[in-house]
Protein backbone atom coordinates (compact mmCIF):
# COMPACT_ATOMS: atom_id res chain seq x y z
CA UNK A 1 0.00 0.00 0.00
CA UNK A 2 3.27 2.38 0.18
CA UNK A 3 3.69 2.39 -2.97
CA UNK A 4 0.83 4.33 -3.94
CA UNK A 5 2.05 7.27 -2.16
CA UNK A 6 5.23 9.22 -2.51
CA UNK A 7 8.88 8.01 -2.18
CA UNK A 8 9.26 10.37 1.20
CA UNK A 9 6.61 8.52 2.46
CA UNK A 10 7.83 5.02 1.44
CA UNK A 11 10.81 5.94 3.28
CA UNK A 12 9.07 6.62 6.43
CA UNK A 13 7.05 3.69 6.09
CA UNK A 14 9.62 1.14 5.59
CA UNK A 15 11.42 2.49 8.85
CA UNK A 16 7.80 2.58 10.92
CA UNK A 17 7.15 -1.06 9.39
CA UNK A 18 10.72 -2.21 11.22
CA UNK A 19 10.98 -0.08 13.91
CA UNK A 20 7.29 -1.76 14.94
CA UNK A 21 8.26 -5.04 14.30
CA UNK A 22 11.06 -4.71 16.37
CA UNK A 23 9.25 -3.49 19.01
CA UNK A 24 6.93 -6.14 19.12
CA UNK A 25 9.04 -8.39 19.90
CA UNK A 26 10.06 -6.29 23.10
CA UNK A 27 6.56 -6.20 24.37
CA UNK A 28 6.93 -9.88 24.73
CA UNK A 29 10.60 -10.18 25.70
CA UNK A 30 11.11 -7.25 28.33
CA UNK A 31 8.47 -8.77 30.61
CA UNK A 32 10.08 -12.14 30.52
CA UNK A 33 13.45 -10.99 31.16
CA UNK A 34 11.78 -9.52 34.35
CA UNK A 35 9.97 -13.22 34.85
CA UNK A 36 12.25 -15.44 34.06
CA UNK A 37 15.55 -13.75 34.35
CA UNK A 38 15.22 -11.41 37.45
CA UNK A 39 12.23 -13.43 38.82
CA UNK A 40 10.35 -10.30 39.27
CA UNK A 41 7.44 -10.66 41.93
CA UNK A 42 3.71 -9.76 40.93
CA UNK A 43 4.25 -5.83 42.35
CA UNK A 44 7.33 -5.43 40.10
CA UNK A 45 5.53 -6.56 37.28
CA UNK A 46 2.76 -4.20 38.06
CA UNK A 47 5.35 -1.68 38.49
CA UNK A 48 7.05 -2.26 35.04
CA UNK A 49 3.68 -2.53 33.21
CA UNK A 50 2.75 0.94 34.44
CA UNK A 51 5.96 3.12 34.19
CA UNK A 52 5.56 2.06 30.20
CA UNK A 53 2.28 4.05 30.34
CA UNK A 54 3.13 6.87 31.94
CA UNK A 55 5.13 8.69 29.75
CA UNK A 56 2.00 8.82 27.30
CA UNK A 57 -0.31 10.86 30.43
CA UNK A 58 2.50 12.77 32.25
CA UNK A 59 4.81 14.19 28.66
CA UNK A 60 1.60 13.80 26.25
CA UNK A 61 0.87 17.40 25.85
CA UNK A 62 4.14 18.60 25.78
CA UNK A 63 5.30 15.72 23.67
CA UNK A 64 2.74 17.48 21.07
CA UNK A 65 4.72 20.68 21.57
CA UNK A 66 7.99 19.64 21.27
CA UNK A 67 7.17 17.91 17.75
CA UNK A 68 5.69 21.18 16.52
CA UNK A 69 8.91 23.05 17.74
CA UNK A 70 11.33 20.78 15.94
CA UNK A 71 12.14 19.07 13.16
CA UNK A 72 10.09 16.36 12.92
CA UNK A 73 12.80 14.29 10.80
CA UNK A 74 15.46 14.93 13.37
CA UNK A 75 13.61 13.67 15.91
CA UNK A 76 12.82 10.65 14.66
CA UNK A 77 16.13 10.28 13.96
CA UNK A 78 17.45 10.91 17.96
CA UNK A 79 14.58 8.85 19.22
CA UNK A 80 15.46 5.95 17.18
CA UNK A 81 19.27 6.13 18.15
CA UNK A 82 18.62 6.41 21.76
CA UNK A 83 16.18 3.48 22.02
CA UNK A 84 18.89 1.44 20.46
CA UNK A 85 21.20 2.23 23.15
CA UNK A 86 18.88 2.20 26.09
CA UNK A 87 17.81 -1.43 24.63
CA UNK A 88 21.40 -2.48 23.81
CA UNK A 89 22.41 -2.00 27.80
CA UNK A 90 19.64 -4.78 28.40
CA UNK A 91 21.71 -7.66 27.11
CA UNK A 92 24.81 -5.88 28.22
CA UNK A 93 23.96 -5.97 31.40
CA UNK A 94 22.70 -9.57 31.52
CA UNK A 95 25.84 -11.04 29.90
CA UNK A 96 27.91 -9.48 32.65
CA UNK A 97 25.47 -10.44 35.31
CA UNK A 98 24.45 -6.80 36.57
CA UNK A 99 21.08 -6.29 35.12
CA UNK A 100 18.76 -5.40 37.99
CA UNK A 101 15.11 -4.89 37.75
CA UNK A 102 15.75 -0.72 38.46
CA UNK A 103 17.31 -0.74 34.88
CA UNK A 104 14.02 -2.27 33.13
CA UNK A 105 12.57 0.45 35.01
CA UNK A 106 14.74 2.79 33.32
CA UNK A 107 14.84 1.65 30.27
CA UNK A 108 10.93 1.28 29.73
CA UNK A 109 9.89 4.47 30.85
CA UNK A 110 12.73 5.98 29.10
CA UNK A 111 12.40 4.03 25.71
CA UNK A 112 8.50 4.94 26.20
CA UNK A 113 9.45 8.63 26.05
CA UNK A 114 10.97 8.42 23.37
CA UNK A 115 8.54 6.10 21.26
CA UNK A 116 6.04 8.89 22.17
CA UNK A 117 7.38 11.24 20.40
CA UNK A 118 8.21 9.19 17.52
CA UNK A 119 4.77 7.80 17.21
CA UNK A 120 3.71 11.84 17.48
CA UNK A 121 6.44 13.00 15.13
CA UNK A 122 5.42 10.21 12.87
CA UNK A 123 2.10 10.15 12.57
CA UNK A 124 2.53 14.51 11.88
CA UNK A 125 4.79 14.12 9.17
CA UNK A 126 2.10 11.97 7.20
CA UNK A 127 0.23 14.58 5.77
CA UNK A 128 3.62 16.80 4.77
CA UNK A 129 4.77 13.99 2.76
CA UNK A 130 1.60 13.05 1.11
CA UNK A 131 -0.87 14.77 -1.15
CA UNK A 132 -4.60 15.35 0.55
CA UNK A 133 -6.22 12.92 -1.49
CA UNK A 134 -3.73 10.37 -0.57
CA UNK A 135 -3.69 10.83 2.88
CA UNK A 136 -6.17 8.03 3.18
CA UNK A 137 -4.09 5.28 1.14
CA UNK A 138 -1.26 6.69 3.39
CA UNK A 139 -3.26 6.06 7.09
CA UNK A 140 -4.27 2.63 5.41
CA UNK A 141 -0.57 1.90 4.91
CA UNK A 142 0.95 3.09 8.36
CA UNK A 143 -1.62 1.05 9.78
CA UNK A 144 -0.92 -2.01 8.40
CA UNK A 145 2.04 -1.41 9.73
CA UNK A 146 1.52 -1.58 13.28
CA UNK A 147 -0.99 -4.68 12.54
CA UNK A 148 1.64 -6.71 10.99
CA UNK A 149 4.31 -6.19 14.00
CA UNK A 150 1.45 -6.96 16.57
CA UNK A 151 0.42 -9.78 14.76
CA UNK A 152 3.45 -11.75 14.23
CA UNK A 153 5.97 -9.98 16.52
CA UNK A 154 4.40 -12.55 19.59
CA UNK A 155 4.94 -15.55 17.67
CA UNK A 156 8.43 -14.35 16.53
CA UNK A 157 9.10 -13.51 19.92
CA UNK A 158 8.72 -15.98 21.50
CA UNK A 159 10.69 -18.20 19.07
CA UNK A 160 13.74 -15.89 19.50
CA UNK A 161 12.97 -15.55 23.46
CA UNK A 162 13.35 -19.51 23.27
CA UNK A 163 16.05 -19.36 21.15
CA UNK A 164 18.47 -16.92 22.39
CA UNK A 165 16.77 -16.41 26.01
CA UNK A 166 15.02 -13.01 27.23
CA UNK A 167 17.86 -10.55 27.47
CA UNK A 168 19.31 -11.10 23.98
CA UNK A 169 15.87 -10.89 22.01
CA UNK A 170 16.02 -7.33 22.30
CA UNK A 171 18.62 -7.18 20.64
CA UNK A 172 16.77 -7.69 17.55
CA UNK A 173 14.50 -4.44 18.72
CA UNK A 174 17.96 -2.36 18.80
CA UNK A 175 18.61 -3.82 15.60
CA UNK A 176 15.85 -2.38 13.98
CA UNK A 177 16.25 1.04 15.43
CA UNK A 178 19.68 1.53 13.32
CA UNK A 179 17.83 0.48 10.04
CA UNK A 180 14.84 3.15 10.66
CA UNK A 181 17.18 6.17 11.97
CA UNK A 182 18.35 5.30 8.24
CA UNK A 183 15.38 5.39 6.81
CA UNK A 184 14.66 8.41 8.78
CA UNK A 185 18.10 10.21 7.40
CA UNK A 186 16.69 9.46 3.98
CA UNK A 187 13.70 11.16 4.17
CA UNK A 188 13.70 14.81 2.97
CA UNK A 189 11.13 16.68 5.40
CA UNK A 190 9.25 20.11 3.67
CA UNK A 191 9.60 22.74 4.68
CA UNK A 192 7.37 24.44 7.34
CA UNK A 193 5.70 27.19 8.56
CA UNK A 194 8.29 28.85 11.26
CA UNK A 195 7.11 27.66 15.08
CA UNK A 196 5.48 30.71 16.97
CA UNK A 197 7.23 32.28 19.98
CA UNK A 198 7.22 30.74 22.94
CA UNK A 199 4.93 33.39 24.43
CA UNK A 200 2.45 32.09 22.27
CA UNK A 201 2.56 28.48 23.00
CA UNK A 202 -0.24 26.66 25.25
CA UNK A 203 -0.70 23.37 26.25
CA UNK A 204 -4.28 23.27 26.14
CA UNK A 205 -4.11 24.31 22.21
CA UNK A 206 -4.01 21.06 20.92
CA UNK A 207 -6.92 20.46 22.57
CA UNK A 208 -9.16 23.34 21.87
CA UNK A 209 -8.70 22.72 18.45
CA UNK A 210 -9.80 18.76 19.18
CA UNK A 211 -12.89 20.24 21.35
CA UNK A 212 -13.40 23.54 18.93
CA UNK A 213 -14.85 21.77 15.82
CA UNK A 214 -17.75 20.46 15.12
CA UNK A 215 -16.34 17.54 13.57
CA UNK A 216 -13.64 16.96 15.65
CA UNK A 217 -15.33 17.48 18.70
CA UNK A 218 -17.75 14.34 18.43
CA UNK A 219 -14.96 11.98 16.59
CA UNK A 220 -12.78 12.65 20.21
CA UNK A 221 -15.19 12.16 22.38
CA UNK A 222 -16.71 9.24 20.65
CA UNK A 223 -13.55 7.74 20.06
CA UNK A 224 -12.38 8.57 23.87
CA UNK A 225 -15.75 6.15 25.08
CA UNK A 226 -14.84 3.63 23.18
CA UNK A 227 -11.50 3.47 23.63
CA UNK A 228 -12.26 3.16 27.50
CA UNK A 229 -14.85 0.49 27.02
CA UNK A 230 -12.34 -1.67 24.67
CA UNK A 231 -10.28 -1.29 27.31
CA UNK A 232 -12.32 -2.87 30.07
CA UNK A 233 -12.79 -5.84 27.80
CA UNK A 234 -9.21 -6.61 26.53
CA UNK A 235 -7.79 -7.84 29.94
CA UNK A 236 -10.68 -10.17 30.33
CA UNK A 237 -10.74 -11.61 27.40
CA UNK A 238 -7.99 -14.69 28.23
CA UNK A 239 -9.32 -15.08 31.83
CA UNK A 240 -12.71 -15.60 30.34
CA UNK A 241 -11.17 -17.74 27.89
CA UNK A 242 -9.34 -19.78 30.59
CA UNK A 243 -10.98 -19.72 33.57
CA UNK A 244 -14.70 -19.23 32.41
CA UNK A 245 -14.73 -21.80 29.58
CA UNK A 246 -11.63 -23.92 30.17
CA UNK A 247 -10.29 -23.59 26.65
CA UNK A 248 -6.91 -23.92 26.30
CA UNK A 249 -3.74 -22.06 25.60
CA UNK A 250 -3.81 -23.16 21.82
CA UNK A 251 -7.26 -21.70 21.47
CA UNK A 252 -6.62 -18.30 22.70
CA UNK A 253 -3.75 -18.32 20.20
CA UNK A 254 -5.79 -19.05 17.60
CA UNK A 255 -8.15 -16.14 19.17
CA UNK A 256 -5.80 -13.46 18.85
CA UNK A 257 -4.40 -14.96 15.64
CA UNK A 258 -7.86 -14.67 14.54
CA UNK A 259 -8.19 -10.80 15.55
CA UNK A 260 -4.78 -9.67 14.29
CA UNK A 261 -5.09 -11.74 10.41
CA UNK A 262 -8.53 -9.66 10.62
CA UNK A 263 -6.70 -6.50 11.48
CA UNK A 264 -4.25 -6.44 8.80
CA UNK A 265 -7.33 -7.69 6.06
CA UNK A 266 -9.15 -4.43 7.65
CA UNK A 267 -6.52 -1.86 6.39
CA UNK A 268 -6.22 -3.21 2.98
CA UNK A 269 -10.47 -3.05 2.78
CA UNK A 270 -10.75 0.23 5.03
CA UNK A 271 -9.76 2.49 1.81
CA UNK A 272 -12.36 1.52 -0.86
CA UNK A 273 -15.25 0.93 2.12
CA UNK A 274 -14.19 4.21 2.77
CA UNK A 275 -14.82 5.51 -0.22
CA UNK A 276 -17.47 3.40 -0.92
CA UNK A 277 -19.78 4.62 2.39
CA UNK A 278 -17.66 7.38 3.52
CA UNK A 279 -15.58 8.56 5.92
CA UNK A 280 -17.96 9.24 9.10
CA UNK A 281 -19.73 5.82 8.11
CA UNK A 282 -16.50 4.15 7.83
CA UNK A 283 -15.44 5.18 11.41
CA UNK A 284 -19.33 4.16 12.69
CA UNK A 285 -19.10 0.94 11.33
CA UNK A 286 -15.83 0.08 12.36
CA UNK A 287 -16.95 0.97 15.97
CA UNK A 288 -19.74 -0.90 15.74
CA UNK A 289 -17.77 -4.07 14.46
CA UNK A 290 -15.91 -4.19 17.54
CA UNK A 291 -18.71 -3.38 20.07
CA UNK A 292 -19.81 -6.98 19.41
CA UNK A 293 -17.01 -8.62 20.41
CA UNK A 294 -18.24 -8.53 24.03
CA UNK A 295 -21.60 -9.67 23.26
CA UNK A 296 -19.95 -12.62 20.83
CA UNK A 297 -17.50 -13.69 24.03
CA UNK A 298 -20.47 -13.91 26.20
CA UNK A 299 -22.03 -16.50 24.65
CA UNK A 300 -19.48 -18.89 25.32
CA UNK A 301 -19.76 -20.74 21.83
CA UNK A 302 -16.51 -21.24 19.78
CA UNK A 303 -17.90 -20.17 16.21
CA UNK A 304 -19.22 -16.68 18.00
CA UNK A 305 -15.97 -16.41 19.55
CA UNK A 306 -13.86 -16.60 16.78
CA UNK A 307 -16.53 -14.50 14.99
CA UNK A 308 -16.45 -11.55 17.63
CA UNK A 309 -12.56 -11.84 16.99
CA UNK A 310 -12.44 -11.11 13.45
CA UNK A 311 -15.33 -8.38 13.65
CA UNK A 312 -12.74 -6.62 16.31
CA UNK A 313 -10.19 -6.79 14.47
CA UNK A 314 -11.57 -5.86 11.58
CA UNK A 315 -13.49 -3.23 13.63
CA UNK A 316 -10.76 -1.64 14.34
CA UNK A 317 -9.12 -1.09 11.22
CA UNK A 318 -12.21 0.52 9.38
CA UNK A 319 -12.22 3.29 12.73
CA UNK A 320 -8.98 3.64 12.81
CA UNK A 321 -8.18 4.83 9.18
CA UNK A 322 -10.68 7.96 9.21
CA UNK A 323 -10.54 8.80 12.38
CA UNK A 324 -6.70 9.43 11.78
CA UNK A 325 -7.26 10.97 8.33
CA UNK A 326 -9.81 13.23 9.40
CA UNK A 327 -7.39 14.38 12.64
CA UNK A 328 -4.84 15.47 10.24
CA UNK A 329 -6.66 16.61 7.27
CA UNK A 330 -8.78 19.27 10.15
CA UNK A 331 -5.59 19.96 12.37
CA UNK A 332 -3.69 23.02 11.38
CA UNK A 333 -0.63 22.60 10.56
CA UNK A 334 1.66 24.89 12.98
CA UNK A 335 -0.35 22.51 15.91
CA UNK A 336 -1.02 18.80 14.52
CA UNK A 337 1.81 17.58 16.86
CA UNK A 338 -0.09 19.30 19.56
CA UNK A 339 -3.44 18.07 18.33
CA UNK A 340 -2.03 14.44 18.20
CA UNK A 341 -0.45 14.17 21.27
CA UNK A 342 -3.75 15.73 23.14
CA UNK A 343 -5.95 12.92 20.84
CA UNK A 344 -3.42 10.00 22.15
CA UNK A 345 -3.44 11.36 25.68
CA UNK A 346 -7.15 11.39 25.93
CA UNK A 347 -7.23 8.12 24.35
CA UNK A 348 -4.07 6.38 26.08
CA UNK A 349 -6.14 7.65 29.42
CA UNK A 350 -9.19 6.01 28.67
CA UNK A 351 -7.63 3.01 28.15
CA UNK A 352 -5.69 3.27 31.17
CA UNK A 353 -8.98 3.65 33.70
CA UNK A 354 -10.92 1.35 30.95
CA UNK A 355 -8.19 -1.38 32.15
CA UNK A 356 -8.31 -0.31 36.03
CA UNK A 357 -11.89 -0.52 35.74
CA UNK A 358 -12.16 -3.56 33.93
CA UNK A 359 -10.53 -5.66 37.40
CA UNK A 360 -12.58 -3.87 39.87
CA UNK A 361 -16.04 -4.41 37.74
CA UNK A 362 -15.33 -8.12 37.14
CA UNK A 363 -14.34 -8.55 40.69
CA UNK A 364 -17.72 -6.99 41.82
CA UNK A 365 -20.26 -8.00 39.23
CA UNK A 366 -17.91 -11.29 37.58
CA UNK A 367 -16.80 -11.89 34.00
CA UNK A 368 -19.79 -12.10 31.58
CA UNK A 369 -21.44 -8.56 33.02
CA UNK A 370 -18.60 -6.81 32.98
CA UNK A 371 -18.01 -7.99 28.99
CA UNK A 372 -21.59 -6.61 28.56
CA UNK A 373 -20.68 -3.28 30.07
CA UNK A 374 -17.90 -3.10 27.89
CA UNK A 375 -20.02 -3.48 24.64
CA UNK A 376 -22.58 -0.87 26.20
CA UNK A 377 -20.02 1.39 26.21
CA UNK A 378 -18.37 0.79 22.88
CA UNK A 379 -22.51 1.89 21.71
CA UNK A 380 -22.35 4.70 23.97
CA UNK A 381 -19.34 5.93 21.71
CA UNK A 382 -20.80 4.87 18.86
CA UNK A 383 -24.59 6.80 19.36
CA UNK A 384 -22.16 9.72 19.76
CA UNK A 385 -20.89 9.55 16.65
CA UNK A 386 -24.15 8.37 15.36
CA UNK A 387 -26.20 11.96 16.26
CA UNK A 388 -23.40 14.36 14.89
CA UNK A 389 -21.99 15.68 11.76
CA UNK A 390 -20.11 12.73 11.15
CA UNK A 391 -22.97 10.36 9.95
CA UNK A 392 -23.43 12.69 6.81
CA UNK A 393 -19.40 13.15 5.98
CA UNK A 394 -18.81 11.09 2.79
CA UNK A 395 -15.54 13.02 2.04
CA UNK A 396 -12.59 15.37 3.53
CA UNK A 397 -14.22 19.01 4.09
CA UNK A 398 -13.04 21.20 1.71
CA UNK A 399 -11.29 24.43 3.08
CA UNK A 400 -8.78 25.71 5.67
CA UNK A 401 -7.70 23.19 8.82
CA UNK A 402 -9.83 23.82 12.09
CA UNK A 403 -8.58 25.61 14.23
CA UNK A 404 -5.98 28.50 12.98
CA UNK A 405 -7.51 31.04 14.80
CA UNK A 406 -6.50 29.27 17.88
CA UNK A 407 -2.61 29.24 18.41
Amino acid sequence: MAWVVTGEFRKLWIGQLVSASGSAVTTVALPLVAVVTLQASAVEMGALSAISIAPHLVFGLLAGVWVDRWSRRRVLIWTDVGRLFLLASVPIAAAMDVLRIEQLYVVAVLTGLLTLLSDTASQTMIPLLVPRENLMRANSAALLNLNLASTLGPSVAGFLVQVLTAPFAIVIDAASYVVSAVASYLIREPDRVPPRPRSEVRLSAGLRVLFGHPMLRPLVISAGIAAMAGAMQGPLVVLFLIRELHRSPAFVGLTLTAFGAAAVAGTVVAGPWCRRVGLGRSYLSGVFLASLNGVLLFTGRTPLILLGQVLAGLGMSLFGVPQRTLRQALAPDHLLGQVTASWRTLVIGGQTAGAALSGVLATALHIRPTLLLAAAGMLAGLLVGVFSPLRGLRELPEGEPAGRSLA
